[in-house]
């Protein structure tokens, strides 16, 4: 009797984590928006695609070239993941078979290339949330499909052309300048429905922001000529497809390299500059500053009683609040400025071509907009203050490593001074007088 009640109860736990599962999906953690917005893009990719499937007729042609341009991205991805992949947001070539399928092939093939190949991102690359990569496919099967329709309705022969081995429609510039406007509309297509998930996962951050970037543009543009070549050379000859993968891995392999090395330099965390890759950055500047006898200044930036939000709201709120700070540092100051996590809680600044009083002015304006950043956690609203040190090229140093050493002592001074303050390195020579001297004059710079 004890054997069968132990098998019940094994069967209501196995089936009490059946139902329960599904609720311990990363996407029913996101906000509210967020859910609805995922559901309603698969519910439109998975309608279209019900919708081609009824409407479009399978031709051999279709399914060969189809398969060809599938396995030229399973290729692809091979490669990239023998290279290896940087963490956070990475971009890949793989538009380049996207477009071809779209320009070349019906909408439905669009619709289906992106969960093809993204089983097998899945399985082969780096591995993300099941719903992320699920939404991506959504949102490039549904890019693929608009550039699909609006080529072919444009130019209704060109497929049609290019299934017979003809090559007449080549050599219209109408076809070519029609081609790039699709891509453009893929890229429109895919990079907002992106930018509005982003978005409503992250509120503070502007969509705007999200959509495109100087260093974004031009992937796009690059992808976009390197799809409309490998669209020309399908058009051309299947078997040509093996002269156009190679270029294209070496194009891939070489665009991650650049990321790899970019995450190299990179805090995980914070997005800014990691310590090694500061210092090296660093000492070019003071070496520079020092041959054209120009102004530089360092800021060495602690957030005050920060054990205190790890240990009340956890490690990851800790985190949000590093990544907050973080950015809001970036904002402060200028694009020439270089600013890196230097450890911990601790963060630094170095300013070129800047004076005693425009370090001081700087860092008192990080440290008034440092006090108006507010986190959300579960329980509360997260307020941080930071203490800030400042040391002068020339005056209070003559290397990065003195430098760091007068950041560091004024720091300190800044927090037995009661924190939340900014504080200008005292030489340790001279009587404690003097060193009052110099903080109150510290004090009275703008």
């Amino acid at each position: 009797m004890s054997a069968v009640q132990e098998a019940i109860g094994q069967r209501e736990q196995a089936l009490r984590r059946l139902f329960r599962w599904p609720w311990a999906w990363p996407l029913l953690a996101m906000p509210m928006s967020l859910i609805v917005y995922v559901l309603v893009v698969l519910a439109c990719d998975l309608a279209l695609t019900g919708w081609e499937l009824a409407a479009t007729p399978l031709r051999t042609g279709d399914l060969l070239l189809f398969g060809a341009l599938l396995a030229a991205a399973v290729v692809c991805i091979e490669a990239m993941r023998r290279l290896g992949q940087p963490s956070g947001v990475s971009r890949d070539l793989l538009s380049a078979w996207w477009l071809p399928i779209a320009l070349l092939l019906p909408p439905l093939y669009a619709l289906l290339a992106p969960f093809a190949v993204g089983a097998v991102l899945y399985a082969r690359a780096r591995r993300i949330p099941v719903y992320r990569r699920v939404f991506s496919s959504a949102a490039l099967g549904l890019a693929g499909a608009a550039t699909s329709a609006t080529f072919h309705l444009v130019m209704p022969n060109a497929v049609f052309a290019t299934l017979t081995a003809s090559r007449a429609w080549l050599t219209r510039p109408s076809v070519v300048l029609t081609a790039v406007a699709c891509a453009v509309v893929f890229a429109v297509v895919n990079s907002f429905t992106v930018a509005v998930a982003a978005h409503l996962a992250e509120p503070d951050e502007p969509i705007k922001k999200m959509l495109w970037d100087r260093e974004t543009l031009l992937l796009d543009l690059t992808e976009t000529c390197v799809g409309i070549l490998v669209a020309v050379t399908c058009a051309l000859s299947y078997l040509l497809l093996f002269v156009a993968l190679p270029p294209v891995i070496l194009l891939q392999r070489s665009l991650m390299h650049q990321q790899l090395a970019a995450a190299a330099r990179t805090d995980p965390k914070t997005g800014l500059l990691n310590a090694t890759a500061w210092q090296r950055e660093a000492d070019a500047e003071v070496a520079r500053a020092q041959r054209a006898n120009a102004p530089l200044a360092l800021l060495l930036v602690d957030v005050d009683h920060f054990k205190r939000v790890n240990d009340s709201h956890g490690h990851l709120i800790g985190d949000e609040v590093l990544r907050a700070l973080a950015a809001e540092l970036r904002q402060q100051v200028r694009e020439s400025d270089v600013v890196g996590r230097f450890g911990g809680e601790e963060f630094t600044v170095l300013l070129p071509r800047t004076d005693d009083a425009g370090a001081y002015g700087i860092a008192e304006r990080l440290r008034t907009s440092a006090g108006r950043l507010s986190v959300a956690a579960a329980d509360a609203r997260i307020n941080v203050t930071v203490s800030i040190g400042v040391a002068l090229l020339g005056q209070h140093g003559d290397d990065l490593f003195e430098l760091l050493a007068a950041a560091d002592v004024a720091l300190y001074r800044a927090k037995d001074a009661g924190r939340d303050q900014v504080r200008v390195y005292a030489h340790a020579s001279g009587n404690a007088q003097a060193a009052e001297g110099e903080d109150e004059s510290a004090d009275a710079c703008p």
